[in-house]
């Protein structure tokens, strides 16, 4: 990609896009498709510019506005009554945070601030969009594994590890159980299923330890 010349994929992206358009009005002007292509094409010249000159971070910054632009609009021309798009605007906005972080990054901290602020940002969303159902909690678990691995990667506790992922998982399809059919409690399957990762590394690394 170093080889291209940014002039020419600027060039080439504004004549397609040009011509996608003019198709587009031709063909079917009461849709407006030609903006799905564009939107690919507009990342081509801001990715050769900046893999050619080595900015990895404005690269980040770029696409993540670009993105956030692009289901911007696409919610606002076919779906305006309901603001989806915030749904995917604070997450992408964390690619180029942790890009500028660079090595920070890997910190037990950062990932406690941003698992933190991605459950405070869904919890506010499900309060305010759609309060009927708790599905905040769902995003909520994915993000916890952040930290709880950094945590223990750094430490090498991977026996802690399974424990306490174990613990998450189980206290995960507990709520979401209790939420969804309290009247039914299946929780438990996927739970025994689960308590087989603790076992296992206990009786097959710290058993075969201690007989050593």
């Amino acid at each position: 990609m170093k080889k291209i010349d940014p002039g020419f994929a600027i060039a080439g992206s504004i004549m397609s896009i040009i011509f996608l358009m003019l198709v587009n009005y031709l063909t079917s002007a009461h849709y407006v498709w030609f903006f799905y292509p564009a939107f690919v094409l507009l990342l081509w010249p801001v990715g050769v510019y900046s893999a050619k000159n080595g900015k990895h971070k404005q690269l980040a910054l770029s696409y993540s506005v670009l993105l956030i632009a692009f289901l911007t609009v696409e919610n606002f021309l076919h779906s305006s009554q309901y603001p989806w798009s915030m749904f995917a605007i604070y997450p992408i906005f964390c690619w180029p945070i942790l890009a500028y972080l660079e090595k920070r990054a890997l910190t037990v901290t950062v990932a406690l601030i941003g698992s933190s602020s991605i459950i405070l940002y869904y919890v506010i969303l499900n309060l305010f969009l759609s309060p009927q159902y708790p599905w905040a909690i769902y995003p909520s678990f994915v993000v916890l594994w952040w930290p709880l691995a950094i945590y223990h990667a750094k430490r090498k506790t991977y026996f802690a590890f399974s424990v306490n992922a174990t613990v998450l998982i189980a206290i995960f399809f507990t709520t979401v159980n209790a939420v969804s059919s309290p009247d039914v409690v299946w929780a438990v399957y996927p739970i025994f299923c689960v308590l087989w990762w603790p076992l296992s590394m206990y009786y097959f690394v710290y058993k075969r330890r201690l007989i050593k």
